[in-house]
């Protein structure tokens, strides 16, 4: 969700697919309604789809090349990348989705999280395809991922800018708010409720 809204935010266009479409309990008219209530964007056209069966994996290819613009970006301009996703991996620390929206980032080049201000050097670039495929290098309107020694998730938060370490002067990309951070907590009313969620059975000692 957090991803979607900060899509939306960026300006950038958000297209529904309606997935596992092959089971039985499928009501792809309730999850359009949904879509459109919580999420608030038109899901009318949203594809229905099914990873397992392959049902209208064509049809999404379509949807996208029919609604989704060609990306623009001046490639000779100082790097301006926005994440568009992050997350941690055991062996390369944190990995960021990232399109760039102006200039170009090589491997061992440097650049700055624009809302921490650290420093990094991108160590591993490239794309997927769907693999994860090592290209050196990524370019105005392109997307790939970045990875740069970060140990921390939060040194590489979803919606923020990189910025090329030679041009501090660039400016974020609108729309980046920091993630605050949220407690949520959940009351089981009964044992039997506990004994349902857990599967065990809870003896009450005097």
């Amino acid at each position: 969700m957090a991803n979607c809204y900060t899509a939306i935010e960026q300006g950038l266009e958000v297209l529904p697919v309606l997935n596992k479409m092959d089971l039985p309990q499928a009501d792809p008219d309730r999850v359009q309604q949904e879509i459109e209530e919580i999420i608030g964007i038109d899901a009318t056209d949203a594809v229905p789809v099914s990873a397992k069966t392959g049902l209208g994996i064509e049809d999404v290819l379509e949807y996208l090349v029919a609604n989704v613009p060609a990306p623009q970006g001046d490639r000779d301009a100082p790097l301006q990348a926005l994440i568009i996703d992050s997350w941690f991996d055991n062996y390369l620390g944190v990995v960021s989705l990232v399109r760039v929206k102006q200039g170009q980032l090589s491997k061992r080049d440097k650049f700055i999280v624009r809302s921490t201000g650290k420093q990094h050097q991108a160590d591993l670039i490239g794309v997927f395809t769907p693999r994860r495929t090592e290209t050196g290098c990524l370019m105005a309107g392109e997307v790939g991922f970045v990875v740069a020694g970060i140990k921390d998730i939060k040194g590489a938060p979803v919606g923020d800018t990189l910025i090329a370490a030679s041009h501090q002067e660039t400016a974020a990309l609108p729309g980046f708010q920091s993630v605050k951070p949220q407690v949520t907590r959940a009351s089981l009313r009964s044992t039997r409720m506990i004994t349902k969620i857990f599967g065990m059975r809870w003896v009450n000692s005097r």
